[in-house]
């Protein structure tokens, strides 16, 4: 099930948070993988925000569902479900 941004931004929030408590040294097991897997996932929110501000301004101007839904490589419907307003 797909996520909204928002959401991403709150797991990516937690995660960054439970990891930086760790204590290294005390860690059981090297943390680093985490700590780039939640990296790599606060990095993919910002640009899920940023490709849904550029549908937002694509749609402002004028462009079709169809037209944006090809630059996504996603259906058309696809496209309005998960950036319409």
């Amino acid at each position: 099930m797909a996520r909204s941004i928002a959401e991403k931004e709150r797991v990516a929030a937690e995660i960054a948070e439970r990891l930086a408590g760790r204590d290294q040294e005390s860690a059981w097991r090297d943390a680093e993988p985490l700590r780039r897997i939640a990296e790599a996932f606060a990095r993919s929110v910002a640009v899920d925000a940023e490709v849904a501000v550029a549908v937002h301004a694509a749609r402002d101007n004028g462009y079709s569902w169809a037209a944006i839904a090809a630059m996504l490589g996603v259906s058309k419907q696809t496209a309005q479900v998960r950036y319409g307003r």
